[in-house]
């Protein structure tokens, strides 16, 4: 290998990639490990797609291994639905964890370590409340002051914090301090609680605990206990890396390294759990999985594949400050994959009668391309009969000269099948057009076209005599502006009234019957779909991934 192109491979590493890469060939590490942490309070989302990919591509990349680990030391929010609900989103992503654990595996272990603390007379029970802890820590600019159960002794603290375990005390009445500098710059150095009081029914450990470690306690020790060599956040919690240091060095334990990078935000969404719990509850959306939510669960109900959303993680990149990524990225990382492995399908949206009056005979099975794109892909078997249905939209009386679609007199070719051409309108007693009547030519037969005709246009259709109704549903971005969180007003005042679109009875072509859970099709000139898991044999619903193209920039939006 050329320096020129070792220098290259290095200039394209992020900056986690040289931290990992220094470490291991200055032999500070045989192998890495890291952990994705998430909280088990709601569902993962877009955000977290980045940090899982972030986490568990470094372990794949330079060897060893990413734990998860659900911080489970808040039992008021958290449920077991969650739990699993994360578990299936990582594992749908590609990814397996080296070992599952909890935040409460250790929680006897993270009250050791406080009792150590204590001992070292760098812990210490507080009655205050939680507006006189506030009070008391001071400002940015002013120093913070101790109060005087900071004075209590050793005895006294550990005697206290054993009665807090043991539920004597109510909650808020007490907590347990670190004792570190109440002048400290870094105001979450100052004195930063430890545990607190929760009588709650933990999920996993019942009621036999009324404490709960605080997530700076919790965080950095599970770290250690794990022998994490990088541990991984997101930029926010850079104020917090300095207790994170602070609690591993006072305890003497396996010297875990916190790293920080930046967010990546998506437009046009939001991915804060307490306003998608908002979306959820006042019915803007369906659930949790509604397909134009930013959840794991909503992204792979509308039909986003785990390769292009891996694909969307590693073109955003990873860096040191925030920024907006537009919507448009993660639709094209959809279209880059689904074009490779969407079945084409044919599907009629609205239906306009033709008729081939020339043509004659019950009919006959043509062929077309499942998918041109994949030359493994084969044919499908499509039926062709004198009554077939084409778009409304597909035809126009009085049509423009650079009209390529179906108009009197006009010829275009329908795919797969034959040039025909339209005679005559036939119209009801109001007016509205129910029927083209055409003549089709025998000779234009696709891949046998020896009419010498040439066409511009080629149109999707259905067979009338064996197409079968299917509902559509039509999803687009839910807010109609780039940054819903922080526009002047509600950010409910910029939910997109036309976010979802329902066709409620569309034609498919029968090859659609035999579709299942997950997999993609294209609907030729329509977009991207797949099978909504509500579906039934008698009802069959679609969902639209992502148009053909980016509706939303042609739009100027």
């Amino acid at each position: 290998m050329t320096e020129e192109i070792k220098a290259e491979e290095k200039k394209s590493l992020n900056f986690l990639e040289e931290i990992v890469e220094a470490d291991l060939a200055a032999g500070k590490y045989q192998s890495i490990m890291t952990r994705f942490p998430p909280e088990p309070n709601g569902y993962l989302h877009i955000g977290h797609a980045s940090s899982i990919c972030l986490n568990f591509g470094l372990s794949l990349k330079y060897g060893g291994g990413t734990n998860l680990r659900f911080d489970d030391t808040n039992p008021v929010t958290e449920e077991t639905e969650y739990v699993d609900g994360i578990k299936k989103d990582i594992q749908w992503l590609g990814f397996e964890w080296a070992n599952e654990l909890y935040a409460s595996d250790y929680f006897e272990q993270l009250y050791e370590y406080a009792v150590t603390l204590i001992k070292k007379e760098l812990a210490y029970v507080d009655d205050s409340t939680s507006e006189e802890i506030a009070e008391q820590k001071g400002t940015p600019t002013q120093p913070g002051r101790r109060n005087h159960y900071a004075e209590r002794t050793v005895e006294e603290n550990l005697r206290l914090f054993e009665e807090m375990r043991q539920g004597k005390y109510r909650d808020g009445e007490k907590v347990l301090r670190a004792k570190i500098n109440m002048s400290a710059p870094n105001m979450i150095m100052r004195d930063p609680i430890l545990y607190r009081i929760k009588h709650a029914h933990h999920h996993r450990t019942g009621d036999r605990w009324a404490i709960y470690p605080m997530y700076d306690f919790a965080h950095g020790q599970s770290d250690s206990i794990e022998h994490i060599t990088h541990s991984i956040c997101t930029m926010e919690f850079v104020p917090h890396r300095e207790v994170y240091d602070w609690l591993i060095g006072k305890l003497e334990i396996y010297p875990s390294h916190q790293y920080e990078f930046a967010r990546r935000n998506l437009s046009h969404t939001l991915t804060s759990k307490r306003k998608l719990l908002q979306l959820v509850n006042e019915k803007y959306v369906s659930g949790w999985d509604d397909p134009r939510m930013p959840t794991i669960a909503g992204l792979r109900r509308r039909g986003y594949t785990p390769e292009s959303i891996r694909d969307y993680c590693e073109r955003i990149g990873v860096g040191k400050r925030d920024n907006m990524v537009d919507a448009g990225v993660l639709e094209f990382c959809a279209r880059e994959h689904l074009n490779k492995i969407a079945l084409r399908r044919m599907v009629v949206f609205d239906p306009l009668k033709v008729v081939l009056t020339n043509y004659e005979g019950t009919g006959e099975h043509l062929h077309s391309e499942n998918n041109p794109e994949d030359p493994d892909g084969g044919t499908r078997a499509l039926s062709f009969s004198n009554e077939l249905y084409i778009e409304r939209d597909d035809f126009m009386e009085e049509a423009p000269k650079k009209y390529f679609r179906l108009a009197p007199g006009k010829q275009v070719r329908l795919k797969s099948a034959y040039i025909i051409q339209c005679d005559e309108v036939v119209k009801d007693a109001s007016g509205n057009i129910i029927q083209l009547n055409c003549s089709y030519f025998a000779n234009s037969k696709s891949g046998e076209d020896t009419s010498g005709i040439h066409v511009k246009g080629t149109l999707h259709w259905v067979n009338a005599n064996d197409c079968f109704p299917i509902r559509v549903n039509e999803y687009d971005r839910l807010f109609t502006v780039e940054d819903p969180a922080n526009a002047e007003g509600d950010f409910t005042d910029y939910i997109n009234k036309d976010s979802l679109k329902i066709i409620g009875q569309a034609f498919a072509e029968p090859a659609l019957k035999t579709a299942g859970p997950e997999e993609r099709f294209q609907f030729l000139r329509k977009g991207y779909f797949t099978l909504d898991p509500g579906s039934t044999p008698e009802q069959m619903i679609f969902n639209r991934t992502v148009t053909l193209k980016d509706s939303w920039a042609k739009a100027g939006k």
